[in-house]
């Protein structure tokens, strides 16, 4: 029984903490003037892809993935526009072809 309560508790803690963060699609036009000018400066040629409002326990940040090309950014900032952070970008396995088995089994050596 108190594994069980223990459990519970542990659960419930979790859902709590959960429950205090939230992610929001923005708007690029409805971005911070100082987030579009330092991208402006700093990231010339890139553009703005998507942008994500993420609150985590009442402090808020953006996400902002700019792209020029084939090159993809990940920045953060801050709820004043100020820059934070570039995050490295997720990494990938690329996949793995698969050879087909061949028709006809090779001949067996005695």
């Amino acid at each position: 029984m108190k594994k069980a309560l223990l459990i519970m508790s542990f659960l419930m803690a979790i859902l709590v903490v959960n429950a205090q963060s939230t992610r929001t699609s923005v708007m690029v036009a409805d971005l911070h003037k100082a987030i579009k000018d330092n991208i402006a400066k700093d990231y010339v040629g890139f553009t703005i892809k998507e942008a994500t409002k993420v609150t985590v326990n009442n402090v808020v940040t953006y996400d902002v993935v700019v792209t020029k090309g084939t090159t993809i950014e990940n920045l953060v900032y801050d709820k004043d526009g100020k820059f934070i952070s570039k995050k490295a970008p997720a990494v990938t396995q690329p996949v793995k072809s698969v050879e087909k088995p061949a028709t006809t089994p090779a001949p067996i050596k005695k």
